[in-house]
């Protein structure tokens, strides 16, 4: 029989709605983790392409972890912050605008709940109670009108686990180079595969994907964009 992901129990649905919905950054932390060890590897494999020395490669590597994850933390610190900016500029102007139009913003929700199937007496009374709390109206304009989620992640937040998943991820393609094992391009190919495999499967826990799935189409991504990078690096070796 399918297991349930939460009790229905009414004091287990009052104690979780109490909490409220949890901030996810799960697309932070598969985002740095798929690209730190893309780009690490790729790296990695365009040095070795161009047949130079595991020096290099650990210089390179290294250098990409820290500077490349650092960009990649900054951007993403940028980006939600501006997401969080647009919400708040977008609030601002419904309050003004239920201050200054009330009529035209109950308008908006009856048209809104009206395209969801509500209609007579059930849709004024949804207009008249949403209209009377100010919290509620101004959300579900928010939600309903511009697409906005009620849940604004940190901007910090989401740096730190981009930029911690990156480094973590990407560290592992440099592992059999800085403990000088023979031909490290092997083990370090089989490690990285891991690595794609894994953050492929554990995105498959919030994806109706399967756990290989999601892992096989991970790890052919991370594996292509690798495979291009060793190419371009023989490529130009061939011309040097």
């Amino acid at each position: 029989m399918p297991q349930l992901e939460h009790s229905h129990n009414p004091r287990e649905i009052a104690r979780r709605l109490h909490h409220g919905p949890r901030v996810s950054y799960l697309r932070d932390w598969v985002y740095g983790g798929i690209d730190g060890t893309v780009t690490t590897f790729a790296v990695m494999a365009g040095v070795v392409g161009a047949n130079l020395s595991a020096t290099v490669v650990v210089i390179l590597g290294l250098a990409n972890l820290l500077a490349d994850g650092f960009s990649m933390a900054a951007s993403n610190f940028t980006g939600t912050k501006a997401e969080r900016d647009e919400y708040e500029q977008l609030r601002r102007m419904e309050e003004r605008h239920i201050d200054l139009a009330p009529e035209g913003e109950r308008e908006e929700i009856r048209q809104i709940f009206r395209s969801k199937g509500f209609e007579g007496e059930a849709l004024e009374t949804v207009v008249t109670v949403l209209s009377q709390h100010r919290e509620s109206w101004v959300e579900a304009m928010m939600t309903e009108e511009h697409g906005m989620a009620a849940v604004q992640r940190s901007p910090a937040r989401a740096a730190l686990y981009t930029f911690i998943a990156f480094v973590v991820c990407g560290s592992v393609p440099l592992l059999p180079y800085l403990a000088r094992v023979d031909r490290p391009e092997w083990p370090s190919t089989i490690m990285t595969a891991a690595v794609f495999f894994a953050i492929g499967s554990i995105r498959s826990r919030w994806s109706p994907k399967s756990w290989w799935s999601a892992g096989s189409e991970t790890l052919v991504i991370g594996m292509l964009a690798a495979s291009v990078a060793y190419l371009v690096g023989h490529w130009l070796q061939g011309l040097v």
